[in-house]
């Protein structure tokens, strides 16, 4: 059985109610992305998302968990802010690059922008992700994400065995 980490930055707990619903359905352990200059809630903080955003700009972040380098395969979870991968998010990527080869991106966005962090995730690491899956915060919200994320866990732990054919599958929302 493959070792699979769970690994999300989450500013407004979107992601991580994602990724707890996610680890209680796999059994798989769960890491979390932390900035060491704690970012503030509110219009100051959103303000600065935005910039980390616009200008690509990786803040500094530890683990606060598990690394990857321990595990044989990954499963980042990340929000999207306008249209890019969070700043922490893509910090981490950049950080942990050699133990992200066997990686699956779950995005979590307002509408879209699933593409945008996906592409940015490949130029980060040089390879694309063996599994995506773009959920709305409307669905985490709501909990009609439970059923999907549950296809995606089992679908990527298939792509882990094996005897499974390794090739990229798609699992996103019409809105992405």
């Amino acid at each position: 059985m493959t070792k699979v980490l769970v690994v999300v930055y989450s500013y407004t707990g979107t992601g991580r109610r994602l990724a707890q619903v996610l680890c209680a359905q796999q059994g798989w352990p769960l890491s979390e992305v932390i900035e060491l200059r704690s970012r503030i809630k509110g219009v100051r903080g959103t303000w600065r998302c935005v910039l980390d955003s616009m200008l690509r700009r990786r803040p500094r972040v530890f683990c606060d968990g598990a690394t990857p380098e321990r595990y044989e395969a990954v499963v980042l979870i990340a929000p999207i802010w306008i249209g890019r991968m969070a700043g922490p998010m893509r910090s981490f990527v950049a950080m942990h690059k050699p133990a992200l080869r066997n990686t699956a991106l779950i995005t979590v966005m307002g509408s879209r922008g699933a593409a945008a962090a996906a592409a940015e995730f490949t130029r980060l690491t040089g390879h694309d992700p063996m599994l995506q899956m773009a959920v709305t915060t409307r669905e985490v919200d709501d909990g009609s994400f439970a059923a999907r994320l549950q296809a995606f866990g089992t679908t990527f732990k298939a792509a882990l065995e094996p005897s499974s054919p390794l090739r990229p599958t798609f699992l996103s929302p019409q809105a992405a």
